[in-house]
């Protein structure tokens, strides 16, 4: 990656006797700016609209506290203006980002997910694992049929995640000073992930019922839209919130167990909190595969919500729609037992892995970037 590039040169310079420091400095600051030029010209006019910034962040730890080596390379007055943290703006514009991102580059597996959670599938949408699954989707209902309802998906996972990640990191700010004063609270995270859930499910939701019945095996909607207007008109504008509790139900313990354990990890590979790409896709990876395999159960019920399978129901004689968490449960239960509660549990560790991998190392990344970006504006001024 760029930064990591920028880190290496300034740190290979430092060894390097006699040799010139601001231009080494100045070479690698034109180097980022020269990276983010086009996106920083649409994000500054967004970030200069909404909060200032909030201190507190350790996450730019290495720009705040420099090294003797490299002191040698900028000086340290060049960085007492850092602020203490990053910005709301700057948690939200890099969360939604991260959140675009994550969604569109695992949108293939997440249709797989959802077709393999189906609890009465049809003969032909029977599946041994995920590659069977993406490879038969794509040889028998064409090459753009893993990606159908994309659209709906980005344009919800912006707003859901600018807030889920900016809420997240104000709440463990502010609730880490009062338990755990200049230290890592694992209750603090837990809570904050908790917290931020709430806000990102409530902006999703939606957007998850329209998805997922876009990806079923024989959707009968032509579009988007299509799905959209049939779902109002036949069960009402409750149906797009019909699964909202039973996500908050799988998504709560999932963020608290989620939230924890990438905490957890960034103390144990990266205890200063620089910006260090491998320690976030790592740590992001194995907490998303951690909290993921313990919470398949709900997402199978859920998927049941929002999908509201025609072939589960006739089979169960079930008139009108299965609402609520008990009676998903309860419906699950007696298509499969046991067993069935943990349908597409493979699907959703192999989504969910380099998913969160995914989202941290580009959520750091941008909190990094526009960070740097803004102290530069400031010395300039």
């Amino acid at each position: 990656m760029e930064a990591d590039s920028f880190m290496t040169r300034r740190r290979m310079t430092s060894e390097t006797a006699g040799g010139d420091s601001s231009v080494a400095g100045s070479g690698a600051a034109a180097e980022i700016r020269w990276f983010g030029r086009r996106f920083l010209d649409v994000s500054d006019g967004i970030m200069s609209s909404l909060a200032p910034r909030s201190g507190g962040d350790t996450e730019l730890y290495h720009l705040q506290q420099q090294t003797s080596s490299e002191a040698d390379v900028i000086p340290q007055a060049d960085y007492e203006g850092l602020p203490q943290g990053a910005s709301v703006s700057t948690h939200m514009l890099a969360g939604a980002v991260a959140g675009i991102m994550e969604h569109c580059l695992m949108y293939p597996v997440d249709c797989v997910k959802t077709r393999m959670q189906s609890l009465q599938p049809e003969p032909a949408a029977r599946y041994r694992n995920v590659m069977d699954a993406l490879w038969r989707i794509i040889r028998t209902e064409g090459i753009w049929r893993p990606v159908r309802g994309l659209n709906v998906t980005a344009i919800g996972a912006g707003p859901a995640h600018a807030l889920y990640f900016a809420c997240y990191e104000k709440l463990k700010k502010t609730l880490g000073d009062i338990i755990h004063p200049g230290a890592n609270s694992h209750v603090a995270n837990g809570t904050a992930g908790c917290v931020a859930t709430l806000l990102h499910d409530a902006a999703m939701n939606p957007a998850e019922v329209v998805k997922q019945r876009m990806q079923m095996f024989n959707s009968p909607y032509r579009s988007v839209l299509d799905c959209m207007r049939a779902v109002w008109q036949k069960e009402g504008p409750g149906a797009f919130y019909r699964s909202y509790t039973t996500q908050l139900t799988m998504n709560v313990p999932f963020q608290a167990l989620h939230f924890m354990a990438y905490e957890y990890l960034q103390e144990l590979l990266n205890p200063h909190r620089q910006y260090k790409p491998s320690t976030h896709m790592i740590s992001g990876a194995l907490a998303g595969a951690l909290a993921a395999a313990a919470t398949t159960p709900l997402d199978v019920c859920k998927t049941l919500l929002n999908t509201q399978e025609s072939l589960a129901l006739n089979s169960l004689n079930v008139n009108g729609h299965i609402s609520g968490l008990a009676h998903a449960f309860r419906t699950v239960y007696r298509l499969g037992g046991i067993p069935a509660y943990f349908k597409g549990v493979q699907a959703r560790v192999i989504y969910q892995m380099p998913s969160t991998a995914i989202s941290w190392s580009v959520y750091e990344f941008f909190k990094y970037f526009i960070t740097k970006h803004q102290h530069e504006k400031r010395k300039a001024l």
